[in-house]
């Protein structure tokens, strides 16, 4: 049997009892043949409490001194999910970030993996043991932690599987694969046992909460197989219970709609009355880049008399303080007026098949028009189309949709 990677997320290691569970599903594996190298998370809501103790100390905060922090919580999980599989009878070790190592570079709190040295982990591998790997976290060139931003550890684990030359990584995590939409939306919301790279990626980006966007780019750009399943079911990954990522589908050209995504995690900022002139884009989304700030919908409004013109963009909710700071200290946008609102939310629908299929975005819109809708940015591509709406409407439109274009089971 070949080599795989498992992820356990947050609530499959929220407590020892959990802990132990989840190294149940890796000794079932490593019974069947597997050589198994474990990813893990924090347990459940332990993040969220260390990110709350830096923003207690400096809500603008040095960020190195932030992964510093954050990173503790990884580490514990996987001291104690190698405790379970020894308990369990397996040879096993932790490695952290800096023992591998996983090299990073980039924006601490949001760096991006580098390169991964497996001789140490292909030793370990070889002779029987379970390497435990924790999520989230590496070590930059000049030997600071660095992690990898909220989510951080599914793009671990598929960062880990593709240098490791895996047959699969499995994502274990609350659910059971992924949904038409959000499934505690729409209870009429029907699994997907197959997608591939593209309309997940697409999904993901678009503020479905299953797998984090880079982990799918990884998987994407190295051929990795990923599979999303439930850790609190009886099967283990090789029974194949949940959603397979690959490259095609069987069906890829009959969906013209996979599903609809969503994201509440938006704000929108406006600026009025800028200067018409080359070079001011440049001199706003620049700084706002160095300053890990990722922009997502941009709308520039044509100047009608040549020389002022009004932007509006969009970033996550949590970065919308920076944001602003950036905005102020732009000289180019001195004396611009500023607008913003957190009160909005983004959903999207997304298929391969729209490609090949006209219609589907004045369907989309006359759905929006029916139900009262106002969109207040567009935003489209290949395969998806996305809207920005009042968040009060989100539920509703995500509903409507899902009706609309029959992905129910």
């Amino acid at each position: 049997m070949g080599l795989i990677v498992v992820k356990f997320g947050g609530t499959s290691m929220a407590d020892p009892g959990k802990i132990e569970a989840a190294a149940g599903k890796v000794a079932a594996e490593a019974a069947r043949g597997h050589r198994v190298a474990v990813t893990v998370s924090a347990m459940a809501g332990v993040t969220n409490r260390l990110v709350g103790y830096c923003e207690a100390i400096a809500p603008v905060h040095d960020s190195r001194e932030y992964d510093v922090v954050v990173a503790s919580g990884e580490q514990i999980t996987a001291g104690l999910m190698a405790m379970a599989l020894q308990k369990q009878g397996l040879s096993a070790r932790s490695w952290l970030g800096w023992q591998v190592p996983i090299t990073c570079e980039g924006v601490h709190a949001k760096a991006r993996v580098r390169d991964i040295a497996t001789d140490n982990l292909h030793a370990a591998l070889d002779k029987g043991e379970v390497a435990v790997v924790p999520g989230f976290q590496g070590i930059t060139r000049d030997g600071r932690v660095a992690t990898l931003g909220r989510g951080g550890s599914d793009t671990s684990a598929v960062a880990l599987a593709a240098a490791l030359g895996a047959e699969r990584c499995d994502i274990y995590t609350d659910v059971d694969g992924v949904y038409t939409a959000d499934p505690r939306i729409v209870p009429g919301a029907r699994k997907i046992s197959h997608i591939a790279y593209e309309p997940m990626l697409e999904l993901a980006s678009l503020g479905s909460k299953v797998l984090q966007t880079r982990s799918v780019e990884i998987a994407m750009k190295h051929g990795v197989a990923l599979q999303v399943l439930s850790s609190f079911g009886g099967a283990v990954g090789s029974d194949m219970p949940g959603t397979l990522v690959t490259k095609e589908t069987p069906n890829m050209e009959q969906e013209v709609v996979s599903g609809v995504a969503h994201s509440q995690d938006e704000a929108k900022i406006t600026l009025l009355s800028l200067p018409d002139t080359p070079g001011v884009a440049a001199g706003l989304f620049g700084p706002l880049a160095a300053a890990g700030v990722n922009v997502d919908m941009i709308v520039q409004n044509v100047a009608a008399d040549g020389k002022r013109t009004d932007m509006t963009f969009t970033v996550a909710r949590a970065d919308l303080p920076r944001a602003l700071q950036v905005v102020s200290e732009t000289p180019a946008l001195s004396g611009v007026e500023v607008r913003t609102a957190d009160n909005v939310a983004k959903v999207s629908i997304v298929g391969v098949g729209m490609r090949s299929h006209a219609g589907v975005a004045s369907k989309m819109f006359a759905v929006l028009a029916e139900k009262g809708v106002n969109i207040q940015v567009i935003s489209t591509s290949e395969i998806k189309i996305s809207v920005l709406i009042d968040e009060a409407y989100m539920e509703l439109t995500i509903r409507a949709l899902h009706t609309a274009f029959g992905l129910g089971g």
